[in-house]
């Protein structure tokens, strides 16, 4: 029997920050350059919260604000749950269950090293799911 895989094996390590003063438009700019789909905002050292990019729709643009005054941190989801990279995949999934949560960041020794997708857990636990394939696949630019 395989071992169970653990959060570091897994997680995406290019995990993106920004400081908590970094407007919208500087986020969506760092997601399109890094082909990611959310940014971890840090106040100093210290992580404040994660923007995905939903949050940037419903959060910011839907509701009319304006993306170039707009600071990470009034849109950000703060006390964001977080992982160790060392915990196991299985936690990580029970965790996101718990708080349906489609993304966890990986934080060590406070400072976040990487992120894990449910995409992530699926080309782990179900290689032959849809969910698997997709994440597999490059994105479509």
């Amino acid at each position: 029997m395989a071992a169970v895989a653990t959060v570091g094996e897994v997680m995406a390590k290019a995990v993106v920050t920004c400081p908590s003063t970094a407007t919208i438009t500087e986020i969506a700019g760092l997601m399109r350059d890094r082909d990611v789909g959310d940014v971890i905002v840090n106040e100093g050292a210290d992580v404040l919260g994660i923007v995905t990019d939903r949050d940037i729709v419903v959060r910011c643009i839907a509701d009319g604000v304006d993306p170039n005054e707009t600071a990470a941190s009034a849109v950000c989801t703060m006390g964001v749950v977080s992982v160790s990279p060392s915990a196991s995949v299985d936690e990580a999934a029970r965790m996101m269950r718990e708080e349906a949560v489609r993304r966890l960041p990986v934080i060590e020794a406070g400072r976040a090293v990487g992120i894990i997708s449910l995409g992530d857990l699926a080309v782990e636990q179900h290689p032959t799911s849809a969910l698997a394939d997709i994440t597999a696949q490059k994105t479509n630019r």
